[in-house]
């Protein structure tokens, strides 16, 4: 990227990024465990496979000597401060490539590793507004798509571009016969030529690095993973630019709750979209409403019908019939909707007017207070940034997650309901766990982390 600047009539050409040496790529793949005794190393073939992929990139790029084409976790994984090191690869590698296969969709450490990098690739849309997805899939060992957890079915990427052969055997059946050598070289070189590619569209930068052994699976709970995303309501209480309380900034609004912006300007898209990538990067399908549109009418006892997550602003608080019908909404009680209430520490009006909304909402919604205090301290205290929302919210998610499946049992939908249908696809393990608060584990982090930067 070159800026013309002009001195005395004259104009120059100067530099305006330093260049980048980032990793292209990131090579997340599952162990193969030892077989029958032997010595030799069963992810041998996924070895060679990297260092072929590196020349590849190197040859295409103007990287220079000595710095990293690729990383891959085999090479991080040793000595002390391994997680450290796991965690700045994948807050700076350009793309992330998983190796596809049945064994690792059943990875803890994969679903990790996707959910750290696809965490960044959200922020970077929620910034800038653009797309920027950067995961380039391979197959290592074909898998039916009918096994894919959501967020690898909804990569939009054909792997027939990569051949045939490519499609029926995956890398490991190319590498391992030598009668497919030219099939394997043409998907490696392709596959490759993706990763430059995508990495130079995308344009996703550097970011923080987070603690990899607090980073939940990109592919949901063990025992969560078959029948498909597993359903998650968003939940929006905000007013819109059309009745905001008198003098409130119009800015962070628009024309339905759903476009309420509490991050602006740091963030380019409403936060309802942002926390839907978010729910969706765990492999829930997220539906996005508002709470002004039905979803928040009385009912008491009502029986759920999914786990949700509520967003409130403090703001919406001001209208004088949304405060009633909160009000009674928290009266009912509804463990299995947990509460989420964003405070941009950099709005000025928020932060005057603090102690008076926090006070209204205790006020309006003290059940729903309480419960968030005892699963998360920055959700129900006010989430001060972007970057914090997006940690604190995988913890929030589980714990509907859990809260619903606990009260559905008590609460049984209609056999044959819409209800019952949802509530079957989230019964797994997590059925039979009773929630115990922590407080001191990802809220406190994220609080904390979020505290002295932006």
């Amino acid at each position: 990227m070159r800026e013309l600047t002009q001195d005395g009539g004259r104009v120059y050409a100067t530099r305006q990024r330093a260049a980048d040496h980032r990793p292209y790529f990131f090579l997340s793949y599952a162990r193969t465990p030892a077989y029958g005794g032997g010595g030799a190393d069963p992810d041998m073939w996924v070895e060679r496979l990297f260092r072929d992929l590196c020349g590849h990139v190197m040859a295409m790029t103007d990287l220079p000597a000595g710095a990293p084409a690729g990383v891959i976790d085999r090479e991080v994984r040793s000595g002390e401060g391994w997680s450290e090191r796991l965690g700045e690869a994948l807050a700076t590698c350009r793309v992330f490539v998983p190796l596809f296969s049945p064994r690792y969709f059943a990875s803890e450490t994969c679903g990790r590793e996707w959910y750290a990098f696809a965490q960044r690739a959200i922020h970077h849309r929620a910034r800038s507004g653009q797309q920027g997805e950067a995961i380039v899939p391979a197959l290592w060992v074909p898998v039916p798509p009918s096994q894919l957890p959501g967020p690898a079915e909804r990569l939009q990427f054909n792997h027939r571009d990569f051949g045939d052969r490519y499609v029926s055997d995956g890398l490991y059946g190319l590498i391992k016969l030598r009668l497919f050598a030219e099939e394997y070289e043409r998907a490696v070189y392709e596959l490759a030529k993706r990763i430059v590619s995508v990495a130079d569209t995308a344009g996703i930068g550097a970011g923080r690095a987070v603690d990899y052994r607090l980073a939940p699976s990109a592919f949901g709970t063990p025992g969560s993973r078959t029948g498909g995303p597993r359903p998650m309501r968003v939940t929006i209480a905000a007013p819109t630019r059309h009745d905001l309380p008198q003098g409130r900034d119009a800015g962070y609004y628009g024309d339905t709750p759903q476009d309420w912006n509490p991050y602006h300007p740091a963030a380019a898209r409403p936060l309802a979209y942002i926390a839907e990538d978010l729910v969706r990067s765990l492999n829930y399908q997220a539906t996005v409403v508002s709470f002004d549109e039905g979803s928040g009418d009385p009912g008491f006892r009502q029986p759920p019908s999914t786990p949700e997550i509520l967003l409130i602003d403090r703001w919406a608080l001001q209208d004088e019939d949304r405060r009633r019908r909160l009000a009674a909404f928290d009266a009912e009680n509804r463990p299995w909707v947990t509460v989420v209430v964003p405070s941009n520490r950099d709005d000025p009006q928020s932060r005057a007017a603090d102690a008076e909304l926090t006070a209204e909402l205790e006020r309006t919604m003290p059940t729903k207070m309480r419960q968030g205090r005892a699963y998360s301290r920055v959700a129900a205290k006010g989430v001060p940034t972007m970057e914090a929302f997006g940690q604190i919210l995988p913890q929030v998610v589980e714990v509907a997650a859990q809260q619903y499946l606990r009260h559905a049992a008590v609460y049984p939908p209609a056999p044959g309901s819409a209800g019952a249908a949802e509530r079957t696809r989230l019964t797994g393990p997590m059925a039979q766990t009773q929630y115990i608060p922590e407080t001191h584990d990802v809220a406190t982090h994220a609080e904390d982390t979020d505290d002295g930067q932006s």
